[in-house]
């Protein structure tokens, strides 16, 4: 194991090495979750153009605000792996790694000849860590996938928009980043059982697994129904309750709405919204008595909340509904989010100065340890660790170091 003590913080992962052999979203949101953790990650990259995330658009020849959203604490070293030199650094990195991660297109990495065999044999104990669209060995283990393409792929888009109206595709890259975060929960727990059998093992993830997992709820309503599940707009999976629903406040922004659900396991929250509303007449209403009888009239309660909801703007909404405990929240647009003091204050948004770009504030660390401390820090600009770790782990000299880097190997 090596050591990363990052600005004299303790963190949960010191001490642990993550060769990073990602690209683009699922993969390096992975490995961004263990350096967030404390590992020392060391991205490999290749020689001139890097990863291809750092390209993936036009910032005047500065590193991608893309890359940069989701490779904040980490190393970089240049290395060609097509090259035998190359392959020979990244071995010899192997062998000092405690988690190998890549999430290349099918058959590249074994391609490469660092495939999940080849990889444990140079590092017995190294956990190695794949992400990839589909299932290897499935009928589509060869079809590319990225975030749209594997929220389709496992269900997410089916569920997603208006009865009655054509498939929609969720806002949030859950695909990606949350394929990475079950990546992430796999090499913890493989290094668990590692400490008893002191071997490492193959972590597989697939982003069609991941989308399925995340809609688990879906399938309770098909067990229920006996049919797929449904695209139910605003309201849950399961339907049977309103109000469940947004409504207009005050003001015109695209985004000035309130969202009030009331439960399905009762008629709590209900009689508290007739309360608040002053509408007690309701309370005794057969309409209005369970869930299920409320959706079935949801168009009046929409039409009443909506006249509610069109005296307040949608942040004195929020708070007198949960003053009243009725769950509800302003739908937050992501610059609201943004500049929310107490989300910086909390560490939800980090700020930094990325030599290119200037002073930068992205999402931070959502994990919260009492006893682990990690500051976000800058993403590495291409081959910025190359001396620090081929030097200083593998004890390259200047002069072996300058003629790699002269034929282009680093």
């Amino acid at each position: 194991m090596g050591t990363n003590m990052l600005n004299g913080e303790s963190s949960a992962l010191a001490g642990y090495r993550v060769i990073d052999l990602t690209q683009f979203e699922s993969g390096t949101s992975c490995t961004q979750t263990l350096a967030w953790l404390g590992a020392e990650v060391i991205k490999v990259e290749p020689p001139v153009t890097g990863e291809q995330g750092r390209n993936s658009s036009a910032e005047g020849g500065k590193d991608s605000l893309y890359f940069v959203q989701l490779n904040t604490n980490k190393k970089s070293v240049t290395c060609d792996l097509k090259s035998a030199r190359g392959k020979e650094l990244l071995a010899s990195l192997i062998r000092h790694g405690d988690v190998f991660v890549e999430n290349f297109a099918p058959g590249v990495i074994e391609r490469l000849g660092f495939s999940a065999d080849e990889v444990l044999k140079i590092n017995p104990r190294i956990v190695f860590a794949r992400i990839k669209g589909f299932a290897p060995g499935s009928r589509y283990a060869n079809y590319l996938a990225f975030d749209a393409v594997a929220q389709a792929a496992g269900g997410a888009v089916s569920i997603t928009g208006e009865q009655g109206g054509r498939p929609i595709k969720p806002g949030p890259n859950m695909a990606d980043s949350g394929t990475g975060l079950h990546c992430a929960l796999g090499i913890l727990a493989a290094l668990i059982q590692r400490a008893t059998t002191d071997k490492g093992q193959v972590v597989e993830v697939t982003m069609q697994d991941a989308v399925i997992n995340f809609s688990r709820i879906a399938y309770a309503a098909q067990a229920m129904s006996g049919q797929p599940a449904p695209r139910t707009g605003n309201q849950s999976i399961f339907g049977g309750t309103s109000p469940s629903e947004v409504y207009r406040c005050k003001g015109d922004g695209e985004n000035d709405y309130v969202y009030v659900y009331t439960t399905r396991a009762g008629s709590k929250h209900w009689l508290n919204l007739c309360r608040l509303m002053g509408r007690e007449d309701l309370l005794d209403d057969p309409r209005f008595k369970t869930p299920q009888s409320r959706a079935q009239h949801a168009d009046v309660i929409d039409a009443m909340l909506s006249e509610w909801a069109a005296r307040y703007d949608k942040r004195e909404a929020m708070e007198i509904l949960a003053a009243a405990n009725v769950p509800a929240s302003a739908v937050f647009d992501t610059m609201e989010l943004f500049n929310d003091p107490e989300l910086r204050a909390r560490g939800t948004f980090a700020t930094f100065t990325h030599p290119q770009h200037g002073e930068l504030t992205v999402p931070g660390n959502m994990i919260k340890l009492s006893d682990s401390r990690v500051t976000v820090s800058s993403p590495p600009l291409l081959g910025e660790h190359n001396r620090q770790i081929y030097g200083g782990l593998l004890g390259y000299t200047d002069e072996e170091l300058t003629s790699l880097a002269g034929h282009k190997i680093i």
